[in-house]
């Protein structure tokens, strides 16, 4: 393969392999954190109602509760009590709880590509099919494995490629028009002049790693774009996706911000999901 060409491989979107091949990986990188030494009661700095055994048992249970959603073409959501409602005992060891996590993502990894990209089935949002899941699970598992590493104390780093989809799938989400009717606040903000700008540091020009959010009209928009706005947010490319998530504060380092401060503050307090 020529250099360009693999230049334009890496930078194309993720497909619906990719996104299935990814669950698995991610759980088997969470997983591979844990030993029999780990505190399953540490908390978690990101998700502050949780120790890490409810952590890992949300994810896994999120896991299985897709599964069975997209291996029986569900026409409704089933009960999510499971990984919702989350002991802070746990009833495995560390290792115990690395192998079930694992074994539920490569399940769900393996149920998703019997199903194709294209059955029709339940989605929280219209024209529900596996597709939206695959990808919804890839990028929840990456965001959790960041929220293990915050809650061990250990370094997180992500492909460029996984980022720059997860980036794109967030900014995606968050605009839909659907999420007025859930999330009615957010209608607080939309007003004229109110752009926010983020470009990642530390990606190649190809990458294109520039995302314009814009509130000025009647809905959440977005776009890859590299423009002026009120406000500019710099950082590398894994700050970006943790920033946007959640998981990190603009006000740290390595965050660079230009303009309206207090925008960007009051977007991220009101967008913020996973």
């Amino acid at each position: 393969m020529e250099a360009t060409d693999a230049a334009d491989a890496a930078d194309a979107p993720m497909d619906y392999e990719e996104h299935c091949a990814e669950i698995v990986a991610e759980a088997g990188l969470l997983s591979s954190c844990l030993d029999e030494r780990t505190d399953l009661s540490a908390s978690v700095p990101s998700c502050p109602d949780w120790n890490l055994a409810q952590l890992l048992r949300h994810l896994g249970e999120a896991h299985r509760w897709v599964e069975e959603v997209v291996r029986t073409r569900a026409a409704q959501p089933p009960p999510d009590t499971a990984l919702r409602v989350l002991p802070r005992e746990s009833d495995r060891s560390p290792q115990e709880l690395a192998d079930w996590l694992t074994e539920g993502a490569e399940h769900l990894s393996r149920t998703l590509r019997t199903a194709g990209p294209d059955a029709r089935i339940w989605t929280p949002l219209p024209s529900g099919s596996p597709a939206f899941f695959a990808r919804r699970m890839a990028h929840e598992t990456v965001i959790h494995r960041a929220d293990a590493t915050l809650a061990l104390g250990t370094d997180f780093t992500v492909d460029q490629r996984i980022a720059l989809d997860a980036l794109d799938e967030w900014m995606e989400l968050g605009s839909l028009p659907e999420m007025f009717d859930y999330h009615p606040d957010r209608r607080a903000l939309l007003g004229p002049g109110r752009t926010l700008h983020f470009h990642a540091t530390d990606t190649p020009p190809e990458a294109a790693a520039h995302w314009l959010v814009d509130l000025t009209g009647d809905t959440l928009a977005w776009r890859r774009a590299k423009e002026p706005a009120a406000v500019s947010v710099s950082a590398p490319l894994t700050d970006l996706l943790l920033l946007v998530y959640g998981r990190r504060s603009a006000d740290e380092q390595p965050f660079e911000v230009v303009g309206d401060a207090d925008l960007l503050e009051f977007w991220l307090s009101l967008v913020n999901f996973g």
